[in-house]
C-alpha cells in the first residue's frame, strides 16, 4: 500500500472510501472521524502533516465518496464500520480522533470496542444526549433535507459552523464547508440526523475512559462551547484540554496549524 491510497472497504451494506497516508513510525496510527454533514476532506490539513504517523480518514457511510444506504444509520453502525476499516488494514488499535458527530461515534467505540482505541481525541463535541428541543430540531432538519435537499441544509447550518474571523478572512474555508454539505446525499443527511437524535447519553462514559485523551475546543464554537468541553475534559482522568482561538465548530479547517500542533504534541507524548 502506497502513500495516499484511497481504499474501498465493504462494511455490511455500505462501501466506504478510506484515505490512507504514510507508513508512519509513530506509536500508533491515527484514524480521523469526520462530523456531520462533512466528509474526510475536513481533515485535509492534518492528513497532509503529521508524517511520523500513519493517517487514516474514512468517509462515513452516507458521506463523501462512500455509498449511502437508504436506512440503517446509528452510532453503533458507524462504530462497527470503523472497526471493519481497522480489520481490513490489519490494525489492532488506532488513536481515534472524532469531531462533533465523530466524537459521538468515538464514545460508542470506547463502549463497544475499547480494545481498538489506543488513545482518544475529542474535538468540538459533547457527551450529553440531545434534549427534547434538540431532538425536534433534528427532525425538522431531516424534513428540510428531504423536502429541499442539501443546499437548504447548508444555508441553515453554515452561519453557526464557522467563527466570525473565518467568514471575514478565509472565504475558501466557507466554500469548502458548503461544498462538503452539498456533496452529502440526502439519505446520508437524514440517516446521520436521526442517528444523532437517538444517540445515548455518554456522560457516564467519561469516568470510565482509561486511555490517554485530548479534548480540543474551538474558542468561538456555539455548538460545543469551550466551557462545556473543558468540563468534559475535567471529568476524564488525566485528559488534556486545548482551546484554540478564532475557530468555531470546524477547528481543523479554521485553524489547521494550531490543530495539527496540538495533535502532534499529544501523539508524541504517547511514546
Amino acid at each position: 500500500m502506497t502513500t495516499g491510497d484511497l481504499l474501498r472497504v465493504t462494511a455490511d451494506d455500505a462501501e466506504l472510501a478510506v484515505e490512507v497516508r504514510g507508513g508512519g513510525s509513530g506509536a500508533a496510527p491515527i484514524l480521523f472521524i469526520h462530523g456531520f454533514p462533512f466528509d474526510r476532506s475536513m481533515w485535509r490539513h492534518q492528513l497532509a502533516t503529521l508524517p511520523r504517523w500513519r493517517r487514516i480518514a474514512p468517509d462515513l457511510r452516507g458521506a463523501g465518496a462512500s455509498s449511502a444506504p437508504a436506512r440503517g444509520y446509528s452510532m453503533a453502525r458507524y462504530a462497527a464500520d470503523l472497526v471493519r476499516v481497522l480489520d481490513v488494514l490489519e490494525l489492532r488499535q488506532a488513536v481515534m480522533c472524532g469531531l462533533s458527530m465523530g466524537g459521538y461515534i468515538l464514545f460508542e467505540l470506547l463502549r463497544r470496542h475499547p480494545e481498538r482505541v489506543r488513545a482518544a481525541v475529542f474535538c468540538n463535541t459533547k457527551a450529553e444526549a440531545d434534549s427534547a428541543d434538540a431532538k425536534r430540531g433534528r427532525d425538522e432538519m431531516a424534513a428540510l433535507a428531504e423536502r429541499e435537499g442539501a443546499a437548504a441544509v447548508a444555508d441553515r447550518l453554515l452561519p453557526r459552523l464557522l467563527a466570525p474571523a473565518t467568514f471575514a478572512t478565509q472565504p475558501e474555508v466557507e466554500a469548502q464547508v458548503r461544498a462538503m454539505i452539498m456533496g452529502t446525499p440526502v439519505p446520508g443527511l437524514v440517516g446521520a440526523l436521526l442517528a444523532m437524535r437517538d444517540r445515548p447519553d455518554s456522560t457516564a462514559t467519561l469516568g470510565a475512559i482509561h486511555v490517554p485523551v485530548l479534548v480540543v475546543a474551538g474558542g468561538d464554537d456555539p455548538i460545543a462551547p469551550p466551557v462545556g468541553m473543558r468540563a468534559m475534559a475535567q471529568a476524564i482522568a488525566g485528559a488534556q484540554f486545548v482551546r484554540i482561538p478564532a475557530a468555531a465548530h470546524l477547528t481543523p479547517l479554521e485553524q489547521p496549524r494550531a490543530m495539527s500542533r496540538a495533535l502532534g504534541d499529544f501523539l508524541a507524548g504517547l511514546g
